[in-house]
């Protein structure tokens, strides 16, 4: 299998994991205190959000790699 399907297949699983989740979440810690035999922390969640074009433009590339004959 040749690198440029790699490409589109990766692209193409990529596109549809941005429209299925529309995100990814990941947890953050900011803050953490110690006061005597206690330990304090926070933690904040983050949220990076996908937008429904970048996942659509993904497939799309992925299905144009695979579907156009690039010159060896």
């Amino acid at each position: 299998m040749s690198s440029v399907k790699l490409a589109a297949i990766a692209l193409i699983a990529a596109g549809v994991l941005a429209l299925v989740y529309g995100g990814i979440t990941y947890t953050k810690e900011s803050h953490e205190t110690k006061i005597g035999p206690f330990e304090f922390s926070v933690e904040d969640k983050e949220t990076i959000n996908v937008p429904v074009w970048a996942g659509v433009g993904a497939i799309v590339v992925g299905v144009g790699l695979l579907v156009v004959r690039l010159p060896k």
